[in-house]
């Protein structure tokens, strides 16, 4: 990291409930689709896309369960929940208290075609309450500060949240879903290993789709374990390319850094005609 990077300084955001709009997107297959875009300073435009749409439907059916591991204010949940339809679910996780009043906006809209079930909680290894930090005062982005992920330089805000054990949470409750299991998805700003393995048993198990974030901070070491923990459980890891076509190229454990921040999507072996 440069100097001038590391000390620069960031647009000064006070808190405050920002609130939402709900814009509308007419796509030529879905239809009108309505979106609560967070009016956060630091939140850009989230539109939602048929491409995107289209590339999940390669994985995801009407009636399938989907799992969204940091679901923010729904940009990725809302695309997953059209394209596993009303008969299906998404269970959406998202700590932030702040930014999780826009997740149950989004969950509200579009009735008759989405199913979100919203849990405001972070998947943790133990039930809990934890401390995220947060880059600004409206608590944009964050979560747990660990060893590489956060800049010691750079001001942190404190923000209490509760924590729940993922695997428990879908054995207790969702258990009659599990079945239905076909895309799990985590973006959890560098602790998105422990997640998916903290969630191991089901994985081998049902065999979902995983996407998942490979953080800008995290050593080479980290990479190879994330690379380690999928191939272990026989996944494929390719590099995720988005819209329509979301498979891209395959990755070798090698290639795990070769890129600072990026995510992947790991195909179950038996699913790997699928990238075609």
């Amino acid at each position: 990291m440069s100097l001038r990077r590391l000390f620069r300084r960031r647009p000064h955001v006070p808190f405050a409930e920002w609130g939402a709009e709900v814009r509308r997107f007419d796509l030529p297959a879905d239809g009108p689709v309505e979106f609560a875009q967070w009016l956060h300073p630091c939140v850009s435009e989230q539109p939602i896309a048929q491409e995107e749409i289209d590339g999940l439907r390669r994985f995801i059916r009407p009636g399938d369960f989907v799992i969204d591991v940091g679901a923010h204010t729904g940009d990725s949940t809302v695309p997953l929940a059209l394209a596993c339809g009303p008969t299906g679910r998404v269970l959406a996780l998202e700590p932030n208290r702040h930014v999780y009043k826009i997740l149950e906006q989004n969950a509200a809209l579009n009735a008759g075609r989405t199913r979100i079930d919203c849990r405001c909680c972070a998947a943790t290894p133990a039930d809990g309450t934890f401390v995220f930090h947060y880059g600004d005062a409206s608590f944009c982005n964050g979560g747990a500060v660990g060893r590489r992920n956060w800049n010691l330089l750079r001001k942190k805000f404190p923000l209490q949240v509760e924590g729940r054990n993922l695997l428990q949470i879908l054995r207790n409750e969702y258990a009659e879903c599990l079945p239905w299991l076909s895309y799990v998805k985590v973006d959890a700003e560098g602790f998105d290993c422990q997640i998916l393995e903290s969630i191991l048993p089901i994985l081998r198990e049902r065999r979902p789709v995983v996407r998942t974030e490979v953080f800008k901070r995290l050593s080479n070491g980290e990479r190879q374990a994330l690379f380690d923990l999928l191939a272990s459980a026989g996944y494929e890891l390719h590099r995720y390319a988005a819209g329509a076509h979301p498979v891209g190229p395959l990755l070798a454990r090698n290639k795990m850094y070769a890129e600072r921040h990026f995510d992947v999507i790991a195909l179950p072996k038996k699913r790997e005609s699928l990238a075609a």
